[in-house]
């Protein structure tokens, strides 16, 4: 027997998260998904700025023009709607 931790995959699958944040802070970042390529429309729409989104409760966050908080990250606007997430790749 060895010491070593087991280690367990995550299995890939065709639907995208319900909650994914593209910000390394957030406790919803997931650099794997976000390097596969998600894509999302919202209300019938495709979306590029997207930082954050919800399926479930049905919002997405984007960028309010160039303004910026105090610690330099972009302000943000939660926008209400139907969010379709879907992998690029």
């Amino acid at each position: 027997m060895t010491d070593e931790p087991e280690i367990t995959a995550v299995p890939i699958t065709d639907t995208p998260p319900d909650r994914l944040a593209a910000q390394p802070r957030s406790p919803f970042y997931n650099g794997d998904l976000l390097e596969r390529g998600v894509g999302i429309k919202f209300d019938g729409v495709e979306r590029t700025n997207v930082d954050e989104y919800c399926v479930s409760e049905g919002w997405v966050k984007v960028a309010a023009g160039n303004s910026r908080d105090r610690y330099g990250q972009p302000l943000t606007i939660k926008l209400k709607g139907k969010v379709e997430p879907y992998f690029k790749s």
